[in-house]
């Protein structure tokens, strides 16, 4: 008799090999045609809401895995809250506007774009951001991400742009929207001011000059030591070519300075400076002849090195001694600080560089010459006529544009900013701030220094793509016309014609009939300037949340990486504030950057760039998914070839552990199989409640965004729980019994239950998985109906699964018992004194204050053991022939192994007395020729 054939082995549809990359497509299909985001919403239609508002990845290029990371990372919480019994509706969207996206379409149109008119370019780059809207949303799709693919938000469409200019224009009714001459971060390369949010920061060399600026005021009479001697300011600097636009040298008013003889003339630098500097020089032949406040020099003269001009001595706070000579080269019209000074001292706001980086005539003989690569003469002649005293070069962090990556300078030109005091913007931010919960909660000091020290926001670009400024201005008298007639016809033009409107019209067509300006006259200019895109994506509250009936404001989240806390976040706090006083925010939540495995940036030129698409294409998009769950984001995420091997490994383990499950139950039916907790055996009731205590750790994990607790919960108890101790040890019970055996049902009803809910737990994150092993599960017909599958099916609900802690207790010794008695069988299996666990006896020998625990305990020691025989003996009772050991960690306890007495069953494998007892099936144990009588 074939006795192979009346054992209950596994069966199951559900393959070992996942082959990802050819079902996930076919998976995406089915959800896409049977329009499964739709009838979620349907589904979740009274329930109470969640929204995550969507950042707007920028419509340029591939996605990089860092946008990659973010999307899933908002896909996972969105089909988290779902499960939790939200309506969490997903509605993606994408930046359109701005300067990446003009370049590109310049390099496109080559020479043609001196002949384009603005219009025409304005076309050509919102077809070019409409093709790469295309490319990027495939590309999100095929992450497995579910939103409103087919009813995005764009910043180019018609009803955003004329909420943007809503937006605006609500700030310039409020008088919150000035025009200044100020120096603002601008990018020569690009020819356009900068926002501090497209400002980053990279390593840079610079020039480190000191030069000489002689005293042309008399100061012996508040400094006699200086009679009679020549005396000259010595300052410090890193941009020589900003030293044509000096117009006054700062000292600190509390710091003492010193006036130091050296090669027969006097130079003025801080006391506490003077030792540090010198060393620098490599020279020792000075002397300090006379020391005194800075306070005496407010007001004093002194020559610029090689202009003919003035220079103003006066007194700044900002002045410090960490470096330099205490004495500050003062630009008002290329430094934040040297502007107030200038302000405060009624100095010009001199900034005589052009838009292509180009000097002006302002810069005498240096007119026409490139900045910075200037910088090379200017040292050059000034140690030739003697201003300079030293030079050498210093490494350090300076700003580059976000665009073109080259180096950018603080220039002052008449922009448009939002005012940060008028309407108390800085301190309703700052209140509003405290008010959000920030996740880490690390992000709430970090935007709250931003947004305390940060500048007035500059909102004009000097470029065509974009939201204009739609300012109108009286051609007589140059002033600014806030009208709410004349917003409101720019509205309207925009929401019918899109931002084009602005150009196509001339700035008559905006007036209604009957506006003047307090002037008298009529006649008004159209400023041509475009709107910073991050106003663009930071009033995404008004022209989105505010907008979509499934939406609302303020979100629930907001959602993107560590660097937005000086852009999106920040934008769209600022002008939130600004028109309704509240954030539009009640939590944000970052993530850190994307790194190489060994934590460094990722790098085209260093060839250590991932893409999302080659990851999907050797292991599917779901690994990619685990990959996203199992790092803590709120640090930088690393990511290689061995970190996504380990990864599918781990998917392979999980995929295995479910596979495993669902090939027990082929012939379980719950409405005819299902049997009363009551049955259940003390190993099945320990399962579950460790499936209980997963269940509530996960959910919990999830509602505070702990996605790798949730990846080590799951993966540790589908390797340990289950694999190692619970699946293992029912094989036995699983196989061996008659098909109908109490005890057999017993754990299929608790497989069943444990697949359940893991599948449930399991399914925000592995959605191609879970949704596969859902419809093996059910017997799911291939193209059945969505509503049947796990998209639609809750977390699981446990409160019926009473914690039992004693039962858990109990548990953990007889496991650490299981765990001293494995180890002597591996040994024993080395030494060749057995060779599966099944042929072994266990003997073993406990004190008194153990035994009494074993005894009770015997045969379920045994059965978790998986051996043929486990027998006791006290400590004081010496085996003649039996070699026990001591038990590791596990105080008297004894513990020996050796062959079971009896023949192998053919059966069950287990060594059996019994065997050979019955004459019809002699190879079978006892237990075995009752259950295949039973089956004759």
């Amino acid at each position: 008799m074939e006795y192979r054939d009346t054992l209950n082995l596994p069966k199951t549809s559900f393959k070992m090999k996942a082959n990802l990359t050819q079902k996930e497509p076919i998976a995406l299909k089915r959800w896409e045609k049977g329009e499964l985001y739709k009838k979620l919403q349907q589904h979740a239609e009274g329930k109470p809401s969640f929204i995550l508002h969507d950042g707007p990845p920028y419509a340029n290029g591939n996605i990089h895995l860092g946008t990659a990371f973010n999307k899933v990372l908002k896909d996972i919480i969105l089909r988290s809250k779902r499960m939790a019994g939200f309506n969490a509706p997903y509605i993606p969207g994408w930046d359109c506007h701005g300067l990446p996206i003009e370049h590109n379409v310049d390099l496109e149109l080559g020479a043609k774009k001196q002949e384009i008119s603005t219009l025409g370019k304005r076309g050509a780059c919102r077809k070019y951001a409409g093709k790469w809207i295309k490319t990027q949303k495939a590309q999100f799709k095929r992450l497995g991400v579910l939103g409103d693919w087919d009813e995005p938000y764009l910043t180019m469409n018609y009803s955003y742009e004329a909420a943007i200019a809503a937006e605006f224009n609500k700030f310039l009714l409020s008088g919150a929207v000035v025009r200044s001459k100020k120096p603002v971060y601008w990018c020569s390369s690009c020819g356009t001011a900068l926002a501090e949010a497209e400002v980053d920061y990279a390593d840079h060399t610079s020039p480190s000059v000191y030069v000489k600026f002689p005293v042309i005021d008399d100061l012996s009479e508040i400094i006699p030591e200086l009679s009679n001697k020549k005396v000259n300011v010595l300052i410090w600097t890193t941009t020589p070519w900003t030293l044509p636009a000096n117009l006054a040298v700062a000292f600190h008013p509390d710091f003492v300075y010193a006036a130091v003889a050296v090669d027969g003339e006097i130079w003025i630098m801080a006391k506490e400076l003077v030792e540090p500097c010198f060393e620098s020089f490599g020279r020792d032949d000075y002397a300090v002849v006379a020391t005194f406040s800075a306070k005496k020099l407010e007001g004093k003269r002194c020559r610029h090195p090689f202009l003919e001009r003035d220079s103003l001595m006066v007194l700044a706070n900002y002045v410090t001694t960490e470096s330099g000579t205490g004495c500050v080269h003062t630009a008002p019209g290329h430094g934040a600080d040297d502007y107030l000074t200038g302000l405060r001292y009624g100095l010009d706001i001199l900034s005589p560089v052009t838009d292509d980086g180009h000097f002006t005539e302002e810069a005498g003989k240096y007119a026409g010459q490139l900045v910075p690569d200037v910088n090379r003469q200017i040292a050059d002649d000034m140690l030739a006529d003697g201003s300079m005293v030293h030079e050498k070069s210093i490494h350090h962090s300076y700003p580059h544009c976000w665009r073109c990556k080259k180096p950018v300078m603080y220039r002052a030109t008449a922009q448009w900013f939002i005012s940060m005091e008028k309407l108390e913007l800085r301190e309703k931010a700052l209140k509003a701030i405290q008010q959000v919960k920030w996740t880490p909660s690390w992000g709430e000091q970090r935007i709250y220094g931003m947004v305390e020290s940060r500048p007035d926001w500059c909102l004009s670009r000097q470029r065509s793509w974009g939201v204009p400024v739609t300012v109108l201005t009286c051609e007589a008298c140059g002033e600014i016309l806030k009208d709410p007639g004349v917003c409101e016809k720019i509205e309207q033009a925009f929401f019918q014609e899109g931002a084009d409107a602005w150009f196509k019209h001339e700035a008559a067509d905006f007036v209604p009939e009957g506006t003047y300006c307090s002037c008298g006259s009529n006649i008004f200019v159209k400023e041509s300037d475009i709107l910073d895109v991050w106003f663009d994506s930071g009033t995404s509250h008004a022209a989105v949340l505010e907008t979509r009936e499934e939406l609302h404001s303020p979100a629930d989240l907001y959602l993107e990486g560590s660097d937005q806390h000086r852009g999106w976040f920040q934008s769209s706090l600022l002008t939130s504030i600004g028109t309704r006083n509240r954030a539009p925010y009640h939590g944000v939540l970052t993530h850190g950057y994307v790194v190489d495995g060994q934590g460094k940036k990722m790098s085209k030129s260093v060839g250590n760039v991932v893409a999302p698409q080659e990851v999907i294409d050797k292991y599917g998009a779901e690994v990619l998914r685990l990959w996203v769950s199992s790092e803590n984001y709120q640090d930088d995420v690393k990511v290689s070839d061995e970190i996504l091997k380990q990864v599918s490994d781990a998917y392979r383990k999980i995929r295995n552990t479910i596979r495993f499950l669902l090939s027990n139950i082929y012939d379980y039916n719950p409405d005819i199989h299902q049997v009363a907790p009551e049955h259940y055996t003390e190993l099945d009731r320990w399962a579950l409640a460790k499936f209980a205590a997963l269940t509530d750790r996960v959910t919990l994990a999830y509602e505070r965004y702990e996605f790798h607790t949730v990846y080590h919960s799951i993966f540790n108890f589908c390797g340990t729980v289950i694999s190692s101790i619970y699946m293992d040890v029912l094989k036995d019970r699983l196989y061996c019994s008659t098909p109908d055996a109490a005890e057999r049902r017993a754990a299929q009803a608790v497989i069943s239950r444990i697949l359940d809910g893991l599948l449930r737990l399991m399914a925000p994150i592995l959605c191609f998985t879970a949704d596969e092993a859902w419809a093996s599960f059910h017997s799911l017909p291939q193209n059945g109906a969505l509503e049947e599958t796990i998209s639609f099916a809750a977390f699981p609900d446990v409160q019926d699964i009473k914690s039992d802690k004693e039962l858990l207790t109990r548990w953990d010794t007889l496991l650490e018992l299981r765990s001293a008695v494995t180890r002597v069988l591996e040994n024993a299996r080395r030494e060749k004194i057995i060779g599966l666990s099944l042929d072994a006896e266990v003997v073993l020998q406990a004190d008194d204050a153990l035994i009494p625990f074993l005894e009770e305990h015997q045969e379920q020691l045994q059965e978790l053991c998986i051996v043929s025989s486990l027998r006791l003996v006290k400590e004081d009772n010496q085996e003649v022939g039996v070699q026990f050991v001591a038990a590791e960690n596990l105080n008297g306890l004894q513990i020996a192994v050796q062959p079971a007495s009896g023949k192998k069953c053919e059966r069950c494998w287990i060594v059996s007395p019994s065997v050979g007892l019955d004459a019809e099936h002699p190879t079978i144990c006892a237990r075995c020729s009752a259950v295949v009588r039973s089956l004759a």
